[in-house]
């Protein structure tokens, strides 16, 4: 269930690392400065952005009448215009009507709603399962069909998580950027686009948040427990996805990114065959070690 060689290892480093860093775009990362989502690359995030845009409809207009009811009492029934306030301290058809709108509100929010959650938490057969495993501060992955296991560490964990020359150096060889430090992994899992993933997720020592933006997923990581997330990237959305963990887990929660590299499933057949073999598994961070030796 590992990969048992150095020469395994490090073609989980270089081809989950540099090769495909190189030829991919960077698709799901944050953007200095700005707000909004990033850019959908599955059908569950469509489906999360659409609700979003519908919700946001919903209460703004909901927040225009609100404003407009302040000011009609503002105008109406200040001391100037009513001078003779009035004694009643009942009306029922006001009662009722902000009794029931609100009820039909939120039962016309939850039809939206509960349909996305349903489609997230239903879980599909997989095509391709991923184990996820959250540790103190890096993620272990695990393919266990294809007989794949490594361990994916922030670029610059070796350096006291600082973008130092080194780390930038480091960035550089995988195909990254300098604006890419705290987001990039020195290893990434890959997968193919148009086809069904499931992520089981889990925590080996406290618990952890597995998140990518983009594909519109995020599932506690908890010791002890087994949950599973999915999605499927859109072909044609082939690129790296960038996400992070979002659970507060100790001192170096921050240094805990993910990275994905969605590619096609003729560079995801060529990836699984480059790392399927047996022998002895060697950390990635080892390995570049040895190599600067």
């Amino acid at each position: 269930m590992r990969l048992r060689t150095l020469l395994t290892s490090l073609s989980v480093a270089l081809f989950g690392g540099a090769a495909s860093a190189q030829d991919l775009e960077i698709i799901g990362a944050p953007a200095q400065g700005k707000t909004g989502f990033q850019p959908a690359a599955t059908e569950l995030m469509r489906d999360i952005q659409w609700l979003d845009g519908m919700l946001l409809i919903l209460i703004t207009a909901i927040s225009l009448f609100v404003v407009a009811l302040l000011l009609i009492c503002i105008v109406r029934y200040n001391k100037r215009a009513n001078p003779e306030p009035a004694n009643f301290t009942h009306n029922t058809p006001i009662e009722v009507a902000w009794t029931v709108v609100p009820i039909v509100i939120l039962v016309f929010i939850g039809a939206f709603s509960l349909p996305v959650l349903f489609k997230q938490q239903e879980i599909p057969e997989p095509e391709v399962f991923v184990k996820a495993t959250g540790y103190q501060w890096y993620w272990g992955y695990e393919y266990p069909d294809q007989e794949i296991e490594f361990d994916s560490y922030m670029v610059g964990s070796d350096y006291g998580n600082q973008l130092t020359p080194e780390v930038s150096e480091q960035l550089a060889e995988l195909g990254y950027e300098d604006e890419h430090f705290l987001l990039a992994t020195d290893t990434a899992i890959v997968i193919p686009t148009g086809k069904v993933v499931v992520v089981q997720v889990t925590g080996a020592d406290v618990i952890h948040a597995w998140t990518i933006p983009a594909f519109g997923v995020k599932q506690d990581a908890v010791p002890g427990r087994l949950a599973e997330l999915w999605f499927e990237v859109d072909e044609g959305m082939e690129g790296i996805y960038f996400g992070q963990c979002s659970e507060l887990c100790g001192l170096s929660h921050a240094y805990m990114p993910i990275t994905v590299k969605a590619v096609t499933q003729e560079q995801y057949d060529a990836w699984v065959a480059e790392t399927q073999v047996a022998g002895e598994y060697v950390d990635p961070r080892t390995l570049r070690l040895a190599a600067a030796e």
